[in-house]
């Protein structure tokens, strides 16, 4: 998009080209726009609230709105709205204002029809939000804060457990000051259930709370339950294809990658799982949970296998935590079976399975139990996926993070509408399905991280009724990640005695 500069009521102002008749003004890209001060708040002027629900604390492209440029640009004059760079300039590279990027590989350069220019540099790092180039402005509200609802009382009549109760006060205690807490709960621990109490006196303190965590799977587990606890609050979940982005909530549930659009929004950060994948190795998603927080926050992390780093901050007493080794129906963690599958990459190649996961296959589909059926990658998931098909008589998928159809079918697997569902690492969190078994095709791929065998055998046993789910990994070689997974899980039953 290209601006003229222009004096508006004796002050030099900026407007986007297309609403300009004057053709001797010259018009260049947002980015070699001089820096132009921020026109005056104009306390007459009627702004449109949905407007503001829509853009408050958060920086979004002109795209992303569904309001006229002239609209949008009549709230600037006002000073109701602020125009900011998306790329800037450095002297080593470049940065993008939404995601923090600085790498070099991350940028390129396209034939802008907007700028005009055949070298207009945008973002890698975050085009799946939409693109951020030099000639795009971010735009911000500037004007009066959404006013926050503060009736906003917990309906909820369940029980939590004794290490539920301590970290639930713990976070209870906390709110309204800053800092940080680290919540290492094992999985099935109920880490929900442990945030209502904080929440609903942040909330009623008029606080924004967000829960960020890196799968969207989790986001749409966590929103139905939150939004039936806090009837009264306006609750929003934020993924990629949400229809709820324009919601003006007080409790947002969002994957980590939206973050990117929120400024300065949020009192109260809890960041679930905060060790998994992407969350734990892009730098510039934890920038963007910086970026969303109030320079005032508190920062709540959730996590069943915190790192190394994270570990060693709570052990030179940097990062105050709270444990719960316990599941909350406090039967022991159902601790994973190794079982020899032979070459398992060769069987597959051949059209054929391996004898021992064909044995347990049969068996499991005449038990009539569901279960999750990991692999290593999406080209073992759609051969193991059409061989099953083939020898089990019952309904039978699978799903990845790219399937449009992910949503659908993970709501048909709880449903009982499919038995057997074959899944890559995806699905290793967040998702609760009772009376469900899990085995791992290929356990000693190196996809299959501790951390990720640990995430994955606590998919089963999570429900007090069905407390002893079976976990099988099927594998061509013991490996180190199996062994300390197990190892991990024997560990954390001894610490509570079972």
């Amino acid at each position: 998009m290209r601006f003229v500069s222009l004096l508006l009521n004796n002050r030099l102002t900026i407007t986007p080209e297309t609403l300009v008749n004057d053709s001797s003004l010259k018009a260049v890209p947002f980015s070699d726009l001089l820096l132009i001060e921020q026109p005056p708040l104009n306390p007459i002027f009627q702004y449109d609230e949905k407007l503001q629900q829509i853009l408050y604390a958060k920086s979004l492209l002109f795209d992303e709105l569904s309001f006229t440029v002239e609209k949008i640009q009549k709230h600037y004059e006002n000073g109701y709205v602020k125009y900011s760079t998306g790329i800037s300039k450095t002297s080593n590279c470049y940065l993008c204002s939404r995601c923090g990027n600085e790498k070099s590989r991350l940028f390129a350069v396209f034939s802008c029809f907007r700028c005009k220019s055949d070298n207009c540099v945008y973002c890698r790092n975050c085009i799946m939000m939409g693109r951020v180039s030099q000639c795009t402005p971010l735009v911000s509200w500037s004007g009066p804060e959404v006013n926050l609802s503060r009736g906003n009382n917990l309906h909820w009549n369940g029980e939590l457990s004794s290490g539920q109760q301590v970290a639930s006060e713990k976070f209870v205690e906390r709110i309204g000051s800053e800092g940080e807490l680290l919540v290492w709960a094992v999985c099935g621990a109920g880490k929900t259930e442990v945030l209502f109490k904080g929440i609903e006196k942040a909330l009623n303190l008029g606080l924004r709370v967000c829960i960020a965590t890196p799968r969207t799977d989790v986001v749409l587990e966590l929103a139905p339950r939150l939004k039936a606890v806090f009837p009264k609050t306006m609750v929003a979940s934020y993924y990629g294809g949400s229809e709820e982005r324009e919601t003006p909530a007080q409790l947002v549930i969002s994957t980590t990658h939206q973050l990117y659009r929120f400024k300065q929004a949020f009192n109260i950060m809890i960041v679930d799982e905060v060790d998994a994948f992407p969350y734990s190795y892009d730098k510039t998603l934890q920038h963007a949970v910086s970026q969303a927080v109030t320079p005032i926050h508190f920062l709540l992390y959730l996590s069943a296998t915190p790192s190394r780093t994270m570990k060693k901050a709570v052990m030179n007493g940097n990062l105050p935590c709270v444990k719960i080794p316990k599941r909350f129906h406090g039967f022991p963690l159902p601790v994973p079976k190794m079982v020899w599958g032979g070459e398992w990459k060769k069987s597959l190649e051949r059209g054929k399975l391996p004898s021992p996961f064909l044995k347990w296959l049969i068996a499991q589909a005449k038990s009539g139990r569901r279960a999750m059926i990991f692999v290593s990658s999406v080209a073992v998931l759609e051969k193991l996926t059409e061989l099953i098909k083939k020898i089990v008589d019952v309904p039978v998928d699978s799903v990845h993070a790219e399937d449009p159809l992910r949503k659908e079918k993970v709501i048909q697997f709880r449903n009982e509408e499919i038995q057997l569902l074959v899944t890559t690492t995806i699905l290793e969190r967040g998702v609760t399905v009772p009376f469900l078994d899990v085995a791992v095709f290929g356990a000693d791929h190196d996809v299959f991280t501790e951390s990720a065998l640990v995430q994955i055998a606590g998919r089963a046993g999570r429900s007090k009724d069905d407390h002893n789910g079976k976990v099988l990994l099927f594998h061509y070689g013991k490996s180190l990640s199996m062994i300390q997974a197990i190892n991990h899980i024997k560990n954390m039953n001894k610490e509570v005695g079972l």
